[in-house]
């Protein structure tokens, strides 16, 4: 779990040097399509990231949820998943 943390964070940081850097183009006037081109691998950055997460969450919350046998619990969970997952259909 430790180095799942560890990979998003490293992840997030990169993340972070490529937003900069697309402020940095704006703010010196770059050609549209570098930018867009830019964003692009932004939002797939992000895309990667959120999976990340979502397997860590599989991976720990969700299996300890069905591993108690507490149907409320694992019931909390699934609605947690289906909630993200039409968020993410929208």
């Amino acid at each position: 779990m430790k180095q799942d943390k560890q990979r998003t964070l490293d992840r997030l940081s990169r993340l972070e040097g490529q937003v900069r850097g697309v402020a940095r183009m704006v703010e010196s006037d770059r050609y549209c399509m570098d930018i867009l081109a830019q964003t692009a691998a932004i939002r797939s950055a992000i895309l990667s990231v959120e999976r990340l997460i979502l397997e860590n969450h599989a991976e720990h919350c969700v299996e300890e949820a069905i591993a108690s046998a507490d149907p409320e619990e694992q019931r909390a969970k699934f609605d947690e998943l289906i909630g993200l997952l039409q968020k993410a259909s929208r």
